[in-house]
């Protein structure tokens, strides 16, 4: 303990020290974040996906419009009386999956949807039109499909799915909700593309020597299984879709159209 300064008046409380300044610290790291941050695809390979998807759907539209002739010698001889006997129905199947499979790329253009939002709209109620029209179609062949049953219940489910997902998105849209409407319909174009990824399975199963009953009855359900798998991963990490910006509106101005 210091003793008191003898000069100081009696009662006068000794002069305290100036406070130190502290000592600037270093700067800590920030916590680190509980999970790895998500990556969203670079532009490059979003449009290089673009492109492969579309050029392979173009690709399965054109083999698989040979039907949409009705001539008996395009049709897989097992079929052939089935699908005399169905016409209506594999027209609309065929018909719907064609054009689904052709306009569904271009409803994920950024682009198109910022600067002709008429257009998307125009795009998006066709695909909704052309996959009711093969889905439903598609339920009323399911029961004829060769290999039954593992073949005709794994046909009969992407059915399902595929009404069931366009549904949603369209109610999503209807109701404002962007982010869930695109969601869906990235669900539902990945059950319109089993058309194409159908072909690719028979096709790479053939080359390794599995009989075509085994592969067929597998191609119906990893067809539509596996795009399910690889769409929940593009949409887990999708951007979000951007914020509208504000929009001061004025007493008789129409309310904003939120449809996409």
């Amino acid at each position: 303990m210091n003793a008191p300064d003898p000069r100081a008046p009696a009662g006068t409380p000794a002069p305290s020290r100036p406070p130190v300044p502290p000592r600037p610290s270093a700067p800590t790291a920030p916590p680190a974040a509980s999970g790895a941050p998500r990556r969203a695809p670079t532009g490059r390979a979003r449009r290089a996906g673009w492109f492969a998807v579309t050029a392979l759907a173009a690709a399965t539209a054109l083999l698989t419009s040979r039907y949409l002739t009705l001539d008996p010698e395009v049709f897989l001889d097992e079929q052939r009386a089935v699908y005399l006997a169905n016409e209506l129905p594999l027209v609309l199947h065929v018909g719907g999956g064609v054009l689904a499979i052709l306009l569904g790329p271009w409803q994920f253009l950024p682009r198109l949807r910022a600067r002709r939002p008429g257009l998307h709209r125009v795009i998006g109620r066709l695909y909704l039109v052309t996959v009711v029209a093969t889905g439903a179609a598609g339920l009323v062949l399911v029961p004829k499909a060769l290999v039954g049953p593992i073949a005709p219940i794994g046909f009969g489910a992407l059915d399902v799915l595929l009404l069931l997902s366009t549904a949603v998105a369209w109610r999503a849209v209807r109701r404002g909700d962007i982010a869930r409407h695109r969601a869906w319909m990235t669900r539902s174009y990945a059950l319109i593309f089993a058309g194409a990824t159908l072909r690719v399975w028979l096709v790479v199963m053939d080359a390794v020597g599995v009989p075509f009953d085994q592969a067929y009855a597998a191609a119906a359900w990893t067809c539509w299984l596996i795009n399910l798998v690889v769409a929940e991963y593009l949409i887990a990490r999708a951007p979000a879709p951007a914020p509208a910006p504000p929009r001061h509106v004025r007493p008789g101005d129409p309310a904003p159209d939120l449809r996409v």
